[in-house]
């Protein structure tokens, strides 16, 4: 880690030095060399900080990074739920993730840390150098300090959940830093800067949404009723007291929709789920961006393999597709598991944009953009510019309907927002009256399998309630000892942390012990 961590030091200075550029000739000679730009004399006008923290926005898209052949950084939390398998098995490395025999050299565990500790790395430096911009106003620099704490604290926030006790590092490092080979602070810790990020970004004057893709109150307090959630469960086992955060967190951004629902809503569609002309809006909180002219959508893992349903002919990799089990398991009648109008599709447009035809088995069409694929009788534009989901206003709703019914039997509001997920599924929904607590708790648990899937959440689902969606049976299992179908194989108490990686652990001897079960 110490190592990513210096090595990008610099990168917000020159990507603040390229951006910015000079603006006349006066000002191009009394420029400094950008060679001799550095993190002390860079950070001195407002254009430097805002550079610096598109920097850190720029450093979220590692999780659409190569991770091999036919692999991507994200399939690490999918590959591990036993809701997807693959078609070509190429990956050696994405094959042991599948088969639960992962490791410290497995690619994706080794890409994962090094991607969110670059992010850390770089929004600690917004956090420590903007303050002492003296000539930027003040809401300028509390809307950039709010951005790089909740970055801070969402990165942080995945990596506590995937290996646990990890080193909290809150300032700029470099080779003669007290804490340049940093040990592990315990979990507890780590909640602590996640939940003070977040409450700081609450205050920090964002808007309520912000179409250009930058944290917004909303995703804010949505990811904070997320940290609630995750609290009130496993490990930490906090309980009532943060459900009910969770709850109260949640129902805000809920209560701010009810009022001002053009700005956020549920989509009417499913289809406007993955709709470039949707991005940044409505239902979508926060999103990873992309465009083709920095970085391409990175979800084509999830194309058939080697069938034409884009321009480009047969062509795909088929790494990441749903099982049969888990596609089956949707109720009769769900719109989401119907053909190209929910978050499958079973036929599509030979060549993106000719005849139908049968793919043969359910893929996902949760990510797949027509814009740049085609439809039928619409060529594609082959610029495939959306973005990646990372908090939807359904999840808010089923946040708030989890943590509310864990405070006492289903109230009310807990009912309406579980049926509204139901209701644009066009699924009936028992009457209130019918549920108990434990059966409301599993119903809401079997709609964020069956809504969130295929978002990287699922896996973080199955740690914190130490529960696993059993697909033949409707119910749930106990985390260890639940077979994964995909694979056959069976979840062991190890695997509800990854191991730390090898390298990592050989540059870092302060990071042992490697979590339990795995080899150092």
């Amino acid at each position: 880690m110490q190592l990513n961590i210096i090595k990008n030091l610099g990168k917000a200075a020159l990507i603040g030095a390229v951006l910015i550029g000079p603006s006349s000739c006066t000002d191009f000679l009394s420029e400094q060399a950008p060679s001799n730009l550095t993190p002390d004399n860079f950070y001195t006008i407002p254009d430097h900080a805002e550079a610096a923290l598109a920097s850190v926005y720029a450093d979220l898209r590692f999780m659409g990074d190569g991770a091999g052949i036919f692999s991507s950084n994200w399939q690490l939390l999918e590959a591990m739920t036993g809701t997807s398998t693959t078609e070509t098995a190429q990956n050696s490395d994405l094959n042991n993730l599948y088969g639960l025999v992962h490791d410290g050299n497995t690619a994706h565990v080794v890409n994962y840390w090094n991607g969110l500790y670059k992010v850390i790395a770089q929004a600690n430096q917004v956090i420590d150098k903007v303050p002492g911009i003296t000539i930027m106003p003040d809401a300028q620099k509390n809307k950039v300090l709010g951005e790089a704490r909740f970055l801070r604290a969402s990165a942080y926030f995945t990596a506590v959940r995937l290996w646990g006790d990890i080193p909290l590092v809150t300032k700029p490092q470099t080779a003669s830093s007290e804490d340049f080979q940093p040990s592990r602070a315990p979990q507890e810790s780590i909640y602590k800067l996640i939940v003070d990020d977040l409450v700081a970004a609450e205050g920090a004057g964002l808007a309520w949404m912000d179409a250009s893709g930058r944290a917004n109150l909303a995703a804010v307090k949505a990811q904070l009723a997320r940290v609630y959630l995750t609290m009130a469960g496993f490990p930490l086992s906090k309980g009532a007291s943060h459900y009910k955060l969770a709850a109260d967190k949640a129902l805000e951004v809920i209560t701010y929709a009810n009022a001002n629902p053009g700005t956020i809503n549920l989509f009417p569609t499913y289809e406007d789920v993955h709709k470039e002309s949707t991005k940044n809006r409505i239902e979508h909180l926060f999103m990873l961006q992309y465009n083709t002219s920095v970085a391409g959508n990175p979800m084509d893992n999830m194309f058939p393999n080697f069938k034409p349903v884009t321009y480009n002919g047969p062509s795909g990799t088929g790494s990441t597709v749903p099982t049969s089990f888990f596609y089956k398991s949707y109720e009769a009648g769900d719109l989401r598991a119907k053909d190209q109008e929910g978050y499958f599709y079973t036929t599509y447009f030979t060549n993106g944009n000719g005849a139908r035809f049968d793919l043969g088995a359910p893929y996902i069409f949760k990510h797949f953009n027509r814009t740049a694929n085609g439809t039928s009788g619409t060529a594609g534009t082959r610029q495939n510019n959306l973005n990646v989901p990372q908090i939807r206003y359904a999840e808010v709703l089923l946040i708030f309907a989890e943590a509310q019914n864990e405070l006492g039997a289903p109230t009310q509001a807990a009912y309406d927002a579980f049926k509204r997920i139901r209701d644009r599924a066009q699924l009936t929904t028992p009457a209130i009256g019918t549920y108990t607590q434990t059966t409301f708790r599993e119903a809401v648990w079997r709609e964020r399998w069956h809504e969130l899937c295929y978002e990287q959440i699922t896996w973080f689902d199955m740690v914190r309630l130490r529960k696993v969606y059993n697909e033949k049976t409707n119910g749930f299992d106990n985390f260890v000892g639940h077979v994964n179908l995909s694979s056959n194989q069976a979840l062991q108490e190890k695997h509800l942390l990854l191991p730390l990686g090898r390298q990592e652990m050989l540059n870092n001897p302060n990071l042992k012990p490697q979590n339990p079960g795995y080899p150092n």
